[in-house]
């Protein structure tokens, strides 16, 4: 296999002689992404990576992987690929914060790919998403209790507002498989930067990945991650159409009486895409019922805790965040 296939209507949302970033960790999905949009004439992308301090010299030598490819590249090619490093303390950051390392990391992410889009003007992302990890990913938030927005979670295309800035994530690879891409690295002679922390069991991911998955499809004498896969598809296709029946909550308050009129399920909809629209982080089903409480009448209470030491309240009928 020389090639990958990425959906065309995909690709023919977003032309490549415009501006682009792209992150890349320097691992074998990334390089692939990477690699593969040059071969197709993407040729004014900016290279973001993000070293997180969790692996000490190995962090640092991923970083000298990414300079050392973009610069062997910008000599090689007509075109000219930009690159952006930067670091984050995430581990210092979940602390501070209370969250996971995980979360920690994932928003340390976005909050650098926002930062580069403003600088840069361009608020569209390449991410580097597979098949597999929107199998796992459905699982994980499966397992966590989630509803159908959480099993939806990742998208072809999708938006996060971080701040002030509005960035498109694009994932061009999430209908290719991991064997897919292996069998790519191999054939193109590509190199790439292995993490090691993937063969830790301690991470949820890593043992849905490594475990869990194969158990079942021992198991059940089947393989399972297609059917999955086409599920968790589905739900992405029903979410984005009922996030477009809802409407836009960003930078408002909502009103209090307007929400107790609707249906529980357009309530706790219409409560997750408000929070979202304010970058609010670590949302769960139990952190929607907390807010929603407050349309009660009889409650008293007019207050709920948020992470990051921000709040929901309400007051003259709105909710509102501070």
């Amino acid at each position: 296999m020389d090639w990958i296939q990425i959906n065309p209507q995909l690709l023919g949302s977003f032309p490549p002689d415009s501006r682009y970033l792209i992150g890349v960790s320097g691992g074998r999905d990334s390089i692939v992404l990477l690699h593969r949009l040059l071969d197709l004439g993407y040729c004014k992308l900016t290279v973001c990576h993000l070293n997180h301090q969790l692996r000490g010299r190995s962090s640092q030598a991923d970083f000298r992987f990414v300079e050392k490819l973009v610069a062997t590249w910008n000599k090689k090619s007509v075109g000219h690929v930009d690159f952006e490093p930067a670091s984050a303390d995430v581990r210092a950051l979940a602390k501070r914060n209370k969250t996971s390392i995980e979360a920690a990391a994932r928003e340390a992410r976005y909050s650098f790919f926002a930062e580069v889009a403003k600088r840069r003007r361009s608020h569209t992302v390449f991410l580097a998403h597979h098949a597999d990890d929107l199998v796992e990913t459905f699982l994980i938030n499966l397992f966590r209790g989630a509803g159908a927005t959480g099993l939806a979670a990742m998208r072809e295309v999708s938006t996060r507002r971080i701040e002030d800035v509005d960035l498109t994530i694009v994932r061009p690879l999430l209908s290719v498989w991991r064997d897919e891409i292996d069998t790519y690295v191999r054939e193109r002679r590509l190199k790439f930067r292995e993490d090691v922390s993937n063969k830790n069991l301690a991470p949820l991911r890593n043992r849905i990945r490594r475990r869990i998955i194969p158990y079942l499809e021992k198991t059940l004498g089947r393989s399972i991650r297609q059917n999955i896969w086409r599920t968790a598809v589905i739900a992405a296709e029903e979410e984005n159409w009922i996030e477009s029946q809802l409407p836009n909550a960003m930078g408002i308050d909502l009103s209090v009486k307007e929400l107790r009129k609707r249906p529980l399920a357009y309530q706790r909809r219409q409560i997750l895409k408000w929070l979202r629209g304010q970058n609010v982080s670590e949302i769960g089903f139990e952190v929607i019922e907390r807010v929603r409480s407050l349309l009660d009448p009889a409650t008293r209470v007019a207050k709920v805790n948020l992470a990051q030491d921000r709040h929901v309240r309400r007051r003259a009928g709105k909710l509102f965040l501070e």
